[in-house]
């Protein structure tokens, strides 16, 4: 029977002496247990591999590792006195039960500000606990630390793919690796993908409206409708605020109580929409389609379109008893045959407005911009006290 004195890779001391036999597997089973390691290679005082059991002799001294290259125990101690502090010397790394071979001067000279620098810049001053194999103990992810420690030997980022660019960076402000923050900021940022600013289709607009309790509002704003067919649709109550709802398709769209604040709805056609209680303040509608188009509610709320721009739009024949129009723009725009009884228009410009056959009664138009304006055919006289402040 042989026997033999077995060490932890590198380390000298705390050898245990175990009996030799059957095969290799063997050897590194008994190694396994006897040093709390999972074995896999076994070497000789000189640094040769064992592979095979026969090349073994009794009172061996073997060096049992875990896959990692040999490490002579005798290095440190055959160093010179004065280069105890030495740059050039290498040292083992285990980074969250994974170990790192690397030479000090790789963790200090490219980075001598960051933590890993003041680390190992002089031995045992920062303290590092290390394991039975003598290995620097580091609690961090080694799948982020490994482009780390390859990018202060090369000077390259270099990211495996399956790797969280996210992860790398957090490691490298854990370690102050300053000059790496700004690489992985900007490869991260080309890494997104574009924003999208498609405009939304009414297939997919559909989905979100099935998709939403009929009690609950849905909050469109600022959305990119551009071009969409919108047409017959319920939008009841709707946030469109300061949404892109140009040459849309709204005809015969139920848009009661819709929030269209600050809206594009330029060159849209809305022909036939029920816009009961809605509010425009300040959309954007020039150019649009609006005929015999619904404002009226007959519970009293009344439509909102203060200072909208409404240049060119054609609202003949639409019902607007009540609206609330006051310092709207409506120059050029076409209003024959609608109802705008007790309308406001104060401080409106009707500048080229054509209001033939217009119910004006108990409109307010006092401070209007009438220049031009065609008051042909009124159901109604217009009194001047209507328009003159």
């Amino acid at each position: 029977m042989r026997r033999v004195t077995l060490f932890l890779n590198g380390s000298p001391k705390n050898g245990k002496v175990v009996a030799v036999y059957g095969t290799l597997s063997d050897l590194l089973s008994v190694a396994s247990s006897k040093l709390g390691i999972k074995a896999t290679s076994v070497y000789n005082g000189k640094g040769g591999l064992i592979d095979d059991i026969a090349l073994i002799r009794d009172d061996d001294v073997l060096f049992v590792c875990e896959g990692e290259p040999f490490i002579d125990p005798q290095t440190d101690s055959k160093l010179p006195e004065g280069l105890s502090g030495s740059h050039t010397d290498w040292l083992t790394l285990n980074v969250g039960g994974r170990y790192f071979t690397t030479t000090r001067s790789t963790l200090v000279n490219k980075e001598p500000d960051s933590m890993l620098a003041h680390m190992f810049k002089d031995k045992g001053v920062w303290g590092n606990k290390q394991d039975r194999r003598g290995a620097f103990l580091i609690d961090r992810s080694p799948e982020y630390f490994e482009p780390i420690l390859n990018y202060l030997r090369h000077g390259q980022l270099i990211v495996n793919d399956g790797i969280n660019l996210l992860g790398v960076l957090e490691e490298a402000r854990f370690f102050g690796i300053d000059s790496l923050i700004e690489h992985l900021e900007v490869a991260i940022k080309n890494s997104q993908p574009p924003e999208d600013h498609s405009p939304i289709s009414r297939k997919e607009f559909v989905r979100f409206l099935l998709a939403t309790p009929t009690k609950s509002e849905l909050r469109c704003q600022g959305l990119n409708f551009s071009g969409a067919d919108l047409s017959r649709l319920d939008l009841r109550y709707i946030n469109f605020k300061m949404a892109n709802l140009s040459r849309c398709n709204l005809a015969h769209a139920n848009l009661c109580c819709a929030n269209l604040e600050r809206a594009d709805l330029s060159g849209s056609v809305l022909d036939c929409a029920n816009l009961q209680g809605v509010k425009m303040l300040c959309s954007n509608a020039e150019g649009a389609s609006l005929k015999l188009c619904n404002f009226e509610d007959p519970s009293g709320l009344k439509a909102n379109l203060e200072g909208a721009n409404l240049k060119g739009v054609d609202m003949e024949g639409s019902q607007m008893t009540g609206i609330n129009l006051r310092v709207a723009t409506l120059k050029n725009a076409k209003l024959k045959n609608c109802n705008l009884r007790g309308a406001t228009l104060a401080g409106t410009d009707l500048e080229n407005c054509d209001l033939s056959g217009c119910d004006l009664q108990e409109a307010n138009l006092r401070g209007s911009n009438v220049k031009g304006a065609i008051f042909e055919e009124m159901l109604t006289p217009l009194h001047m006290s209507q328009s003159v402040r």
